[in-house]
Order: structure tokens, then sequence, then C-alpha cells
């Protein structure tokens, strides 16, 4: 009788061990399917975000919803679709976009970026006029203008193209930045909804933004992103107490609604 009860407790023993991996893996791979976490490798997106940091990515959000103005998105990069990037959408599907210098007007509203330091201002770029952003891309740009390769570069980005939103600095915590990723709709509140998007440009003086379907030799060249290890410490334990607030800090959608790589290697450029 003794020996039956040995064995039972044994048994639920093993039983308890085999329940609990089976429910931390898929716990992981439900997280995996829902948030990814990136190692930041590059300057283009100073100040908002800076090398070497770890960001969170929630690639939820636009499963029912469209990018919006102002968001941060990780996307596969259209000169080179090996690496990955990080950028601020600026134009939606429809908006017709023009950039002087320093200035960026939407649907004919100037922006007043609040984002943006003035040190990181510039245009290595040429200038250009009415430019339409075509159905189903985004124009995207960095938050250091002078040192960035962006939409002004290399045109638009492909919806299918888009990972998830950044949401999260979760590492170091020693940076002015960490936490959550600001909400900056007040910067587009001005703008017009964009006009239903359109292939072809609806005036002479206005263009439409290109999409980069088959990147040549030298264009590859642009800024690499290489993923990072999944989930490693200390992204685990901080992940299981950001989700809990994550779901009550959803940042407010805009009026016309429209995310950069797993925890793993990322690169700003």
């Amino acid at each position: 009788m003794e020996n039956v009860s040995k064995l039972e407790a044994r048994y639920r023993i093993v039983r308890e061990i085999i329940e609990t991996i089976v429910l931390t893996l898929l716990l992981f791979f439900i997280i995996r399917l829902a948030i990814q976490n990136f190692s930041i490798d590059g300057h283009s997106m100073e100040p908002s975000l800076h090398n070497n940091e770890l960001i969170l990515v929630d690639k939820w959000p636009y499963l029912f919803q469209s990018p919006a103005r102002g968001d941060v998105i990780v996307f596969v990069a259209p000169p080179n679709p090996t690496q990955d990037y990080i950028k601020r959408v600026i134009g939606l599907p429809g908006d017709v976009i023009s950039i002087h210098g320093d200035t960026v007007i939407v649907d004919g509203t100037t922006l007043d970026e609040t984002y943006i330091d003035p040190q990181n201002q510039g245009n290595p770029y040429s200038s250009f006029s009415n430019r339409v952003v075509p159905p189903n891309a985004y124009f995207v740009l960095g938050d250091n203008r002078a040192g960035s390769s962006d939409s002004r570069d290399w045109g638009c980005v492909p919806r299918q193209n888009i990972i998830g939103r950044a949401a999260i600095v979760y590492w170091p915590l020693s940076e002015s930045n960490d936490g959550f990723l600001p909400n900056v709709a007040s910067v587009f509140t001005h703008v017009q909804n964009a006009p239903l998007a359109s292939t072809q440009a609806s005036t002479t003086n206005e263009s439409i933004c290109t999409i980069i379907s088959q990147p040549t030799a030298s264009s590859t060249q642009l800024a690499p992103l290489h993923p990072r290890p999944p989930l490693e410490p200390p992204a685990v334990p901080l992940l299981l107490l950001i989700l809990p607030l994550y779901a009550f800090k959803q940042p407010t959608p805009q009026t016309r609604p429209g995310l950069y790589q797993q925890h793993i290697h990322l690169m700003i450029f």
C-alpha cells in the first residue's frame, strides 16, 4: 500500500511538471504571436529611440485596424527585404506629401513635429511637391531627419511589409525615454482625411510615391536590420509585468486610422 502511495505521489509530481512546461510553452508562443522584442542598432529615430535600446513591438493592432499617422512602425525594408526598419508614419494612402528642406506638408497642412530635435533637422534628399501615397502603402520618415534613409530616399512602405507598432522601450531603464512611446496624434490634428487613394495622380502637378518591388544591387546596401534571440532576459519578466498595464494604455485612435523586428538585432537607418 505504501509503495502504491509513493507511485501516485511521483505520478502527480511528474504530471504537474509536464503541465507546467506545456502551459509555459503555450504562453510563450501566444506572446510571440502578439509581441516581439527588438534591439535598435542605429540613430535614425533619435531622440525618440536610442541606439542599443530594447523595445517591444505590438503586432496585434494592425490585424484589426490600419496604421495611423504618428505611429512608429517596424517593417520589412523595401530596399532590402532581408532587413527590417523602424520609422514613423507620416502619410496614409491617398495623402499628398510635400517636403521642402525641413518642412513637411501633409494634405496642405504644415506639420509642427514636436518629436524632432532641432539639432537633428535636415534633409539630405531632394525636395519635392505633391507626392501621392498609393493604395495600401504608407509614407514614413525617421525622426532624425538629417540621418535617416526613409520614404524620401526609396519611396513608400507596402502595407504587407508592416510587422507591427513599436509600443514600449523596456531596456535600459536608465534612459530618459523608457516606457510607453508617447502618442503624437495631436501633431496631425489639423490634417484633413485623405481622399480615396488612387494609383494615378489626380492632377498634372502630382506624382505617385514609388514602391520598390525589385530592389537593385546598390539599394540592398542600405541600412541592414538583423533579428535578435527571442525573449532573452530581462525581456520575459518585464514582459509579464508590462502586458497587464499595456492593455489599459492603448493610444487614442485618429479619425483616419491606418510597428521593427523580432527580439533580435534591429537596425535603424
